[in-house]
């Protein structure tokens, strides 16, 4: 079992800490390597995920939270010696925790109810018996309450955000109300015999809603005619293909013309399918057409980030005659293609005036007309004469929307009535406390109006049609946290079995309560803002705003004024407000205070005041644990990272918070919301707190150096042994760098000025560059030749003088590097073999002559282009000729030197090695204990690797 340690306590360091707590595991080690897989496994984890309830902006992975929360309530076996007096009954205690938390965060062991209760009872030994309450006052997505509830916790979240604690209601206040109830659904009670957790409920929500949707057919499913294909057959709409249109500024040939950014349908080999596009009297006609010639290059497509071309004499127009023609109410639309459900795929139909006639209905009253945020970063649409929630709608879809909004009252209406059937008293609303029928029938129309919520993502005028090869079906149009124009976009059928589907909808959500975890007492989700709300005996762990990363409130009245248009008489005390609250939210937003100057005090000033008041009131037997993602792209030349992490920690810090541990979480995929723009969040950290003494110390720049260079080298030395991956590195040094930095009231410069956060980064990152580059003596002779060639010219040729004098200097030579196979020399040049030569078959036991840089280069090729298992097998013949530890310690350099080249290429290559280290390791033992066995052959060592 590996671990990754990140303990760095020394003598003088526990002066300064808070001597009355006990350390808990979060403040010493995390089986990280297995955290962080899960993690990033259940993102693609679709089907009950309580994160498919309802799209939020940046949730936690919940086994990232349910391994946090875990950590932080467990003693560390070192703080109790009394039961652990030995450092190896302590490693022996630790790695039996590391065991349990390692199973613990397998999404299929989440309602494992006997593995649970053995995590609670773990926590209840380190916390006199009891189980302590959380508390996420910045509850967003709701993975820290509703595992904080997994746990046995009783959990409590708030946000300042409405659409965030609905969610947080309909996780952990909901559900145990009605914990082990029948559904209400005539004939529903029937069909199983016995309902656990929430599964009564769930089934409710599954059938209310598809008796929505067929009401909703029978009232306007003739506004989605079926499309008739070549040949004759007929099928179901999946969406309307629509491109925007403008005239062109041509005077003498304003043909209305479309903007369409490329006129693929699909992609599929065999199956291709197109629009093309010609002007016939003045007037543009669309066909359909199937085969494989259709447009490249600039032919695919009529506009770009540049601007646009008129289809009929290939007139220039640019982006700002279009915003302009667009701010004047006339850019038009033009329906360009049907795509239809088939039985093995997709078919595409040129349209008909039937389909354009269809959709052309006028716009239903009872709508959200709110203005939409000036904030040009993050909302285009009103560039365009976008400028009302509404105008994000077709009236076809408005008039679903509306239609499926009254249809929740009327099955509220209908539950409450066969509640009453099913001999449940009336009893109080929901919102009141109530837990009978009325309450009941609330319950249900909660969740039918998130999962009526949930599809708007699909159902507006700007998301568009994914033509890639596997998909072939209507983009969400939170494809990332901002809300950009759409030039051709597709309009979905509600009725279509694809992609915004009203029945696929209800079984998401249904799914979600299905296997929601059914804790037997109700937690608390209210909305409060975190800045002056009570912390009183609550257990913090919390994932904060990302300074000016996400625009939550905005974001989030694209759903919440249909919320609100649906719940108003059923959550009143949550949807109050016309639109989400935006002047007390903790963003740094310069559009709403006077530029970034402005937005940076107003976030500044609010966080500290938050975490002011958790030091003064929370239970603080236990570490604060406090969530942030930072954006990788803005980690500067000197390796420090951007204004908003900055801010998290001298915040943290000038709140009189120690930093005891931090923890980097790979959790997000390269498809997950925030990623696809410029600002995508490339990783989290985990931060564990502790309150720093009143009569915490003061210190000089010197004597912080010193400390660094004292307790940081060792530090990150465990860290490399350890399962952290290459590319976490940089940021998992900053837990004992700044933890150093945090435990003194102050650090003086040679001026008498406070060091500021940022400056104490660079000296963190000048230590990692020494701690890593010291390890360059203990290598052997090839291998600081080929370091110091490879950190100067790369894989590229050089003179064959200079390859023989650097040889050298590294007390080898170019005969003998040519015999280690890593080098050429020829005709007077000279080169370093890159991993493309050397990732072919290479037995390692025959090799004349192996050094720990050919090992580490061919292992890490090998695992580009073959994977772990040949890795694997190829270790133990390694094994015999070069130490393992060195071959890891080399990845970490080699990745270093990468990012500083900025050539991701070797990053990813050499992360990519050493990130898989101890399932190599592992691995490769089974290959060892597989083969025979020949002689006295001695059981190979490998020393990051716990039994």
């Amino acid at each position: 079992m590996t671990q990754t340690t990140n303990d760095t306590s020394t003598t003088a360091e526990r002066q300064h800490m808070t001597s009355q707590y006990k350390k808990k595991l979060i403040e010493t080690s995390l089986p990280l390597e297995a955290i962080n897989a899960e993690a990033s496994r259940e993102k693609s984890i679709r089907h009950g995920h309580p994160s498919t309830l309802h799209l939020y902006w940046a949730r936690r992975p919940l086994a990232a939270a349910r391994a946090v929360l875990f950590a932080q309530l467990v003693d560390d076996p070192a703080s109790r010696p009394e039961e652990f007096p030995t450092v190896e009954a302590q490693d022996a205690e630790r790695a039996r925790l590391h065991e349990l938390l390692g199973k613990l965060v397998v999404w299929e062991n989440s309602n494992d109810e006997q593995l649970l209760e053995q995590a609670r009872n773990e926590i209840r030994k380190s916390n006199d018996g009891q189980l302590p309450a959380v508390l996420d006052p910045f509850a967003g997505g709701g993975a820290i309450p509703l595992e904080a509830q997994r746990l046995g916790l009783e959990a409590h979240a708030s946000d300042l955000n409405p659409l965030a604690v609905l969610i947080n209601k309909a996780l952990i206040e909901i559900p145990p109300k009605f914990r082990g109830q029948a559904p209400v659904f005539p004939q529903a009670a029937g069909t199983r015999s016995e309902w656990r957790r929430a599964e009564g409920l769930a089934e409710d929500v599954r059938r209310y809603g598809e008796w929505m949707r067929y009401e909703a057919e029978k009232r306007i499913g003739h506004l989605y005619p079926r499309v008739t294909a070549e040949g004759g057959t007929e099928h179901t709409v999946i969406a309307w293909i629509w491109a925007r249109t403008v005239r062109s500024p041509n005077p003498a040939n304003p043909v209305e013309v479309p903007l369409v950014r490329s006129w693929w349908l699909s992609k599929k080999k065999g199956k291709e399918a197109w629009v093309h596009a010609e002007v016939v009297d003045g007037e543009v006609r669309y066909e359909v057409r199937h085969d494989s010639e259709g447009p490249t290059g600039d032919d695919d497509g009529t506009v770009g980030r540049q601007g646009g071309i008129a289809i009929s004499d290939g007139t220039p127009m640019s982006l700002n005659y279009i915003r302009e023609e667009g701010r004047a109410g006339r850019i038009g639309v033009h329906l360009i293609a049907v795509a239809g459900e088939a039985k093995r795929g997709r078919v595409y139909v040129t349209p008909t005036p039937q389909h354009v006639q269809a959709a052309g209905i006028e716009r239903p009253d009872d709508i959200p007309e709110g203005e939409l945020p000036k904030n040009p970063r993050d909302f285009k649409t009103p560039n365009y004469g976008l400028t009302t929630w509404a105008d994000l709608f077709t009236n076809r879809q408005l008039v679903a929307l509306t239609t499926l909004s009254d249809l929740v009252i009327e099955a509220r209406a209908k539950a409450l009535k066969d509640s009453l059937d099913a001999g449940r008293v009336s009893g109080d609303r929901l919102e009141d406390g109530g837990r009978d029928a009325e309450a009941y029938a609330d319950a249900v129309a909660t969740y039918l109006a998130l999962a009526i919520d949930r599809i708007n993502d699909r159902h507006t005028c700007v998301t568009t049609w994914d033509n890639s090869i596997t998909k072939e079906q209507v983009r969400g149009v939170f494809s990332r946290q901002a809300l950009a124009m759409a030039w051709d976009y597709a309009e979905a059928n509600p009725f279509a079995r694809s992609s915004g589907s009203i029945l696929d909808t209800f079984d998401f959500v249904a799914k979600v309560l299905d296997k929601h975890p059914g804790a037997a007492s109700a937690g608390e989700a209210t909305q409060a803002d975190a800045a002056s709300r009570g912390y009183a005996n609550l257990v913090i762990s919390t994932d904060p705003p990302y300074y000016d990363n996400i625009g939550y409130s905005e974001l989030s009245d694209f759903f919440y004024v249909w919320l609100r248009r649906t719940l108003r008489n059923i959550q009143s005390k949550t949807v109050g407000t016309m639109l989400t609250p935006k002047a007390e939210e903790l963003v740094a937003n310069p559009y709403r205070h006077d530029g970034r100057a402005g937005a940076e005090k107003f976030f500044v000033e609010g966080f500290n005041t938050v975490f002011e008041r958790i030091r003064e009131t929370a239970n603080l037997t236990v570490p604060l644990t406090v969530y942030y993602a930072y954006k990788q792209q803005d980690i500067r030349d000197s390796g420090t990272a951007s204004t908003g992490w900055h801010t998290l920690l001298d915040g943290l810090i000038e709140a009189g918070w120690e930093i005891t541990a931090t923890w980097p979480m790979r959790s997000e995929l390269g498809n997950r919301m925030i990623a696809s723009g410029k600002n995508a969040l490339a990783s989290s950290i985990v931060l564990s707190c502790r309150p720093r003494p009143d009569e915490a110390a003061a210190t000089t720049r010197r004597a912080f150096v010193a400390a660094l260079k004292t307790e940081l080298p060792e530090a990150l030395r465990t860290l490399m042994q350890g399962a952290i991956a290459p590319v976490d590195l940089a940021q998992a040094a900053i837990g004992p760098g700044i933890s150093v930095f945090s435990r003194y009231s102050r650090v003086r410069e040679a001026d008498g000025s406070d060091m500021s956060v940022k400056d104490a980064l660079v000296l963190v990152n000048a230590t990692l560059d020494e701690v890593i580059g010291d390890q360059e003596s203990d290598f052997d002779g090839d291998t600081r030749f080929a370091i110091k060639w490879y950190r100067q010219y790369g894989w590229t040729q050089e003179n064959s003088g200079i390859a023989d004098q650097l040889a050298r200097s590294s007390d080898t030579s170019i005969g003998a590097l040519e015999r280690g196979g890593i080098f050429e020399a020829k005709g007077g040049k000279a080169r370093l073999l890159a991993p493309s030569v050397l990732e072919g078959i290479w037995d390692a036991a025959a090799d004349d002559r192996v050094s720990v840089w050919e090992a580490t280069v061919r292992l890490a090729a090998v695992m580009a282009k073959d994977g772990a298992d040949k890795v694997a097998e190829l270790i133990p013949a390694v094994q015999k000729r070069v130490n393992l530890d060195a071959v890891k310690e080399l990845g970490f350099l080699l990745f270093h030197e990468a990012e500083k080249k900025r050539d991701s290429k070797d990053a990813g290559l050499f992360n990519g090695l050493v990130s898989a280290w101890g399932d190599l390791n592992e691995q490769a033992r089974k290959f060892e204990a597989e083969a025979p066995r020949l002689g006295s052959q001695q059981a190979f060592d490998f020393d990051d690797v716990e039994d």
